[in-house]
């Protein structure tokens, strides 16, 4: 589970996004068991706290390599086994290409490696102010965010390649071992706009969540 949160009614547990994505589609049900979920849960669901402080604590199996992990760094190892990545389809070796930002991976990551990895993105811009990036299909390079969709929209539509997005990788929070599939599809999907006009890139994804939950309580409707 990543971030768990915990429904009110029937008590289960999902990871926050899924729940979230359920809420969009299904609407007030439980994803589980249909059970009504209220209005301010769809918007805000509880954190499974105590969930969260056991995955902490205890350790599992790997399901390919038996090694024993904690459970909150599980997805984290699923992303680097090779076992597992051979079990499941999806290669394990990252594409070998150069992107135009440096990057760390998002787990555990210190306040010092997401700064840096901030001022890469920052500093890495075209003349219009936007960062750039390589194409990692063709390998072309100075791509701004838009330039890429463009790009990648009029010469590899129907190129399916397993890869790794530079733009995800530049951000903060980004991670440079998962891997897209279809990234075409992913940057229509994902990358329709520039996340430093709306996000604070000073600050790992949580850390805003917590920052919108907080500012929303001040508004007033």
């Amino acid at each position: 589970l990543k971030t768990p949160v915990r429904t009110a009614a029937c008590q289960h547990v999902f990871c926050r996004k899924c729940f979230l994505t359920a809420m969009r589609e299904s609407g007030i049900h439980c994803p589980l068991c249909r059970g009504n979920v209220t209005r301010r849960e769809r918007a805000c669901p509880e954190r499974a706290l105590d969930l969260e402080n056991i995955m902490r604590k205890f350790s599992g199996s790997c399901r390919c390599c038996a090694k024993q992990i904690k459970f909150y760094r599980m997805r984290h190892h699923y992303k680097s086994c090779k076992k597992y990545q051979d079990e499941y389809g999806v290669s394990s070796i990252i594409p070998h290409f150069q992107i135009s930002q440096d990057s760390v991976g998002n787990s555990n990551r210190s306040e010092t490696s997401t700064s840096d990895n901030t001022e890469t993105y920052q500093e890495n811009t075209s003349s219009s102010g936007h960062p750039t990036f390589k194409c990692p299909l063709c390998q072309e390079s100075n791509f701004t965010r838009q330039r890429l969709l463009d790009h990648c929209n009029s010469n590899h539509l129907f190129q399916i390649v397993p890869v790794t997005c530079p733009i995800c990788v530049s951000l903060p929070w980004g991670d440079p071992s998962q891997i897209t599939r279809n990234f075409v599809s992913h940057l229509n999907q994902r990358h329709q706009f520039d996340y430093g006009e709306f996000v604070n890139l000073q600050l790992d994804e949580e850390t805003q969540y917590q920052t919108a939950v907080e500012e929303s309580f001040q508004v007033n409707i």
